[in-house]
């Protein structure tokens, strides 16, 4: 008679033993703090801005997939066509990466728009194109027609845009902005502020209006939603549009920020932006807002108090301990599919 093998360690066993792992940069970080608080507090600062860039772009991967259940690896794409957008509605207006640094305002504005607009039409073309005809598919069919769209675009960018990199136009001159004893920068500011503002938006018009009314309808049944007269196509038309404008908004900030710009620019922050949907919980709106605070702010410290090459690994060494603990993300809900 064989003794009974012993069960193997469940999932909290091996979160718990990767958050031992994650004691060495907890002490590094907090003997920081201690060190020069007023350096911790700007690096929070500078971590939550560039998580609120990282949360647009989530948004896009959460709304895309709360509604048809598809993971948008394009979505990336598109935030950096939103960055070249950017670059040319400057220069239409006779700024360019060359020009002295100025205080244009309604530049920016402007091309923040122009963004957006070419974003929307540019999910809405790819959902037409792309995605509607493999819709009812068996699920690994749309993801690798995600993947193909997604190396098309970078392979047109590179086409059009060439592959040197080119820098973003300086519309707005950067300034020292002091809260208390914490400096920062008013770009970093404006990042903030525009990725809530628009974050805000977006919740409204999902809970608020008619439109995301229906966008709710057909994330809870679509054949239901369509039996009961919401026009599917078209609001999951609008809901790629949607995820795709907040994508090129994203590009134009990133670009305020870190201003060079090439075919391959939205690789690694849309990366990082996908692994904030799923740590938030994919599909949850709520929850794409905090994964991409939380990964803007990790890597931030990390680079600060760590390394800037070591940053990566404790992202996704988190989303690990977060996905063992709560498989269904941090906001995420528990679903059962049905057989």
């Amino acid at each position: 008679m064989t003794a009974p093998r012993a069960a193997p360690p469940g999932p909290k066993v091996a979160a718990a033993a990767l958050g031992l792992l994650a004691l060495w940069p907890l002490y590094r970080v907090a003997l920081g703090a201690w060190r020069d608080w007023v350096g911790f507090l700007r690096n929070v600062l500078e971590g939550v801005s560039l998580g609120g860039v990282y949360a647009l772009i989530a948004l896009g991967y959460t709304m895309v997939y709360g509604v048809l259940g598809l993971i948008n690896f394009a979505h990336s794409d598109v935030f950096m066509v939103g960055a070249y957008v950017g670059i040319f509605t400057a220069g239409f207006f006779g700024i360019t990466a060359s020009s002295q640094a100025g205080s244009s305002v309604a530049v920016t504005v402007a091309c923040v728009a122009a963004a957006m607009v070419v974003c929307a039409l540019l999910g809405m073309t790819l959902e037409r194109l792309a995605y509607r005809p493999v819709r009812n598919a068996p699920k690994l069919t749309p993801l690798v027609t995600a993947i193909g769209v997604s190396m098309l675009l970078q392979n047109v960018a590179m086409l059009v845009f060439k592959s040197t990199p080119r820098g973003f136009p300086p519309t707005l001159r950067t300034a020292s902005v002091h809260l208390g004893p914490v400096a920062t920068t008013n770009i970093k500011l404006l990042d903030l502020g525009a990725a809530v503002a628009l974050m805000v938006a977006l919740t409204l018009l999902v809970q608020k209006t008619r439109v995301g009314r229906a966008m709710r309808a057909i994330s809870t049944n679509l054949e239901a939603a369509r039996l009961m007269g919401v026009p599917t196509d078209r609001v999951i038309a609008v809901t790629f549009g949607l995820g795709s404008a907040l994508a090129g908004a994203g590009g134009i900030l990133f670009g305020l920020d870190q201003p060079r710009i090439d075919p391959l620019t939205g690789v690694q922050p849309g990366l990082k932006a996908f692994v904030a949907a799923v740590l938030g919980g994919i599909g949850n709106i709520p929850g794409a807002m905090l994964g991409g605070l939380v990964i803007g702010l990790v890597e931030q410290l990390s680079a600060a108090y760590l390394s800037s090459s070591f940053a990566p690994a404790i992202v996704f060494a988190i989303l690990v301990v977060v996905l063992l603990v709560r498989p269904q993300g941090l906001l995420g809900r528990v679903t059962r599919e049905k057989v």
